[in-house]
């Protein structure tokens, strides 16, 4: 055994070693530019012509189209990203790449031109496809040995996800709302950079992990006890390149008829042309599934069900959660009283810095922890993640004495993002340690539990909007409903989505962990995709029936799919042959 692999698990930070806050904070500022963008995309897209700070007046549809399809592909490029780092190029050097090409996306935005943000969402999400897959790569391979801790590192790596979109959320979107929306794209940009220097310089922390593959590498596969390779076949390429020419048709006619007028498919987006493309693609894959999966052997191929199946479920999760990026923001903005004054204005100034300086203060102190563990090893990669936390320091400063020296206040529509993160660094402790207990729930329990408490809080929606005249485009009704949804979506996504992670890195065999990564992220953009166009539909059916209708649909989904999944339980433990 090399020296690396005796002195991989270097340091104790919280129980785990500190390459897992290493990654912590990386994915903290890439989720950080991440979120802090989306938060101010379709406000800034639907904003009004005139004013101090202009957006650019487009119709809700056209925003939620365009924020769909670059949700989608976001997803999709990690599945080439991946199968890059497995083959060629190493996870350190894949994640390394993506930043610096989400440095030059998000600069790009920041122009604050048609030509500059269509460019700059292409290197996001070009970015995002070397960046996304193998960070969790990393922490799949480094704790290989220690799958019994998996979990927890998944969740806490997730709170790391969820610190980063709490603070991009929260400055992005308090300067691009309240002083320039170049300044709160530009500042996802500056943080992205200084993401990937600091990632950078802590290379030499992780030994051989996440190290370009030798050609013997690639060659020589570890094939585990049972298995055997399943190489593809000339049939699967073919049925694989034909459902991505289709499937790349009909992502960009979307975006292009809806605000273009430009028609790649006849008919445009809602035509029955390009629903009959989507299937037809769909089948494609379905087919390579179904061919590939009968080729392997049993255990293997039960465990790859399984992950299907998840990945399934996973689909019916995101097409409601990512509501939060589209539809929830358009409620916050022209649904929800956001002006307030006297006692209440006093008394959401003080919540508001309460929940600013408490989780900042958190992540400060787990800052701290690792760089007693790191500095002698790493000591650039800490300065610089440093400087990083004085400037968020000096912004958070600048909004605190901006707001108190103000009478009133109006509430930004972005803020009440910020409660998803906020409600993660509270919980995804508490939930770490339920996970390692001995009540740890089955995967498909944890699932429906994720499914039910997500269509509760849109229930929470369909209350608060009751009140709502039909085809209403503005209203004032209670910020409390906001709030009360983002908790129980909160509290549905630690449930399902980083468990969902750590059960495909234990059923996955070890030599397809990215591609398979991948090919979760898949799921997950055709939840995103599914998520923006029946957003889109928003005005149709509150013009047609009632807000409170269009909520009722994302209650009802997502709590029947809970049911069922729960239902299937002895199939999926069946399935994953005694993986827990």
């Amino acid at each position: 055994m090399s020296d690396n692999k005796k002195d991989i698990f270097y340091g104790n930070v919280l129980g785990h070693p500190s390459q897992l806050f290493v990654l912590f904070f990386t994915e903290m500022w890439e989720r950080f530019s991440y979120y802090g963008m989306r938060a101010l995309l379709v406000i800034f897209l639907i904003g009004e012509l005139t004013g101090d700070n202009p957006g650019w007046g487009w119709e809700r549809e056209a925003a939620l189209s365009l924020l769909g399809t670059y949700a989608l592909l976001v997803y999709l490029t990690p599945i080439a990203g991946g199968w890059l780092a497995d083959n060629k190029i190493g996870y350190r050097n894949a994640v390394g790449i993506g930043a610096l090409l989400m440095t030059l996306g998000h600069a790009s935005m920041a122009v604050e031109t048609p030509t500059f943000l269509y460019i700059g969402i292409a290197f996001l999400i070009i970015g995002n496809g070397f960046f996304k897959p193998n960070m969790t790569s990393i922490i799949s391979k480094l704790y290989e040995n220690h799958p019994e801790k998996k979990d927890g590192a998944y969740t806490i790596f997730y709170m790391g996800v969820n610190a980063g979109a709490f603070l991009g959320i929260m400055l992005c979107g308090y300067l691009g709302e309240k002083i320039s929306w170049s300044w709160g794209f530009g500042l996802a940009g500056i943080f992205m950079f200084l993401g990937m220097l600091q990632f950078w310089f802590a290379k030499d922390l992780f030994g051989d992990i996440g190290d370009k593959p030798s050609a013997k590498d690639v060659k020589d596969i570890v094939v585990p006890e049972g298995d055997r390779l399943n190489p593809f076949t000339m049939i699967d390429k073919i049925l694989i390149a034909i459902f991505a020419i289709l499937s790349i048709f009909w992502i960009f006619n979307d975006p292009l008829s809806t605000i273009g007028g430009y028609e790649l498919i006849p008919g445009g987006a809602k035509g029955s042309m390009a629903n009959w493309v989507i299937l037809t693609a769909l089948l494609m894959f379905f087919a390579v599934l179904v061919s590939r999966l009968t080729r392997y052997t049993p255990l293997v191929r039960d465990r790859l069900i399984a992950v299907a199946i998840f990945a399934f479920f996973t689909v019916f999760f995101w097409a409601s959660f990512e509501q939060a990026a589209g539809t929830l923001p358009i409620f916050a903005a022209d649904y929800t009283q956001r002006e307030l004054t006297g006692g209440t204005a006093s008394l959401f100034k003080g919540i508001d810095l309460l929940v600013t300086i408490v989780p900042l203060l958190i992540i400060t102190w787990v800052l701290v922890r690792l760089f007693a563990q790191t500095f002698s090893r790493i000591s650039l990669s800490n300065i610089i993640l440093a400087f990083s936390f004085l400037i968020v320091w000096g912004i958070v400063g600048f909004k605190i004495w901006n707001e108190l020296n103000t009478v009133g206040t109006e509430v930004p529509a972005t803020w009440f993002a910020i409660l998803n993160s906020l409600f993660i660094i509270m919980f995804a402790p508490l939930f770490s340690r339920w996970w390692e207990s001995k009540y740890n729930p089955s995967a498909a329990f944890k699932y429906g539990f994720g499914l039910i408490l997500l269509g509760i809080g849109f229930g929470f929606l369909v209350f608060g909007a009751l009140g709502i005249a039909q085809g209403a485009k503005t209203a004032s009704v209670s910020m409390m409903w906001l709030v009360w949804a983002y908790l129980f979506h909160t509290l549905g996504e630690l449930c399902l989505s980083p468990v969902g992670l750590s059960y495909l890195s234990k059923l996955v065999p070890g030599r397809m962990i990215a591609f398979m990564f991948g090919i979760w992220y898949l799921a997950i953009a055709i939840g995103n995709k599914l998520a923006h166009t029946l957003g889109g539909m928003i005005d149709q059916i509150t013009e047609q029936y009632s807000l409170s209708t269009f909520f009722g649909i994302f209650t009802l989904v997502p709590i029947a799919a809970g049911v069922l999944i729960m239902l299937l339980n002895p199939l999926l433990k069946k399935l994953m042959h005694g993986v827990h």
